[in-house]
């Protein structure tokens, strides 16, 4: 009887999710995204339109996460038209930096112990290994620009905020300079479209 309990305990261990605050994250972000996904924002725009630049600074904000950044860009689009692009890009770069700080503060803080489990995998290693093959001593810059990259454009921010929160060196302040410089540029870009189209 008790060479049982010993085996189903081993067997509910080998069940045991091994990094499940990641595994939340991603599955939030899935729901997030068949939620948002092909809805009408037409409301969402037309009000926050009417709010002006505090609009703007909204719109900035949700610009910064994944599953809102689809709608976030089409209202910068419509802000391109409507709004001095410099004002604008500066206000949505604020919102966006806000939404950052939030992302950066979980992985910095919340997942910070299952990253550095995740960094000690067979596969991380492997991937380690690869980057320092194709990119020498030239890899951290490779891999900042990258975040940066994915913090300015649509894509998911949280990949490029979660890049740039691994990075021991990496202070809240250092990080906030990049992200609102980045997310500044990649919106004033946006606006600039939108004026042109």
């Amino acid at each position: 009887m008790v060479m049982m309990l010993k085996k189903s305990g081993k067997k509910s261990k080998k069940r045991a999710i091994h990094y499940p605050r990641l595994a939340l994250l991603v599955l939030s972000l899935a729901v997030a995204y068949l939620i948002f996904h092909g809805r009408d924002f037409s409301p969402f725009h037309n009000a926050l339109l009417a709010l002006g630049y505090f609009g703007t600074f909204l719109g900035g904000l949700f610009y910064a996460y994944g599953f809102t950044a689809a709608p976030a860009t089409a209202l910068l689009l419509i802000f391109g038209k409507e709004q001095n692009i410099l004002t604008a890009a500066l206000f949505g770069g604020a919102g966006a930096l806000i939404g950052d700080i939030v992302i950066f503060f979980f992985v910095k803080n919340i997942f910070n112990d299952e990253l550095c489990r995740l960094s000690h995998t067979r596969i991380a290693k492997i991937i380690e290994k690869e980057e320092k093959k194709v990119f020498g001593r030239f890899k951290k810059y490779v891999i900042a620009l990258f975040a940066e990259f994915l913090i300015a454009s649509p894509l998911p921010s949280e990949v490029g905020v979660s890049i740039l929160a691994s990075i021991k060196s990496m202070s809240l302040k250092k990080f906030a300079v990049i992200a609102y410089v980045t997310h500044t540029i990649g919106i004033l870009i946006i606006l600039l479209i939108g004026k042109w189209i």
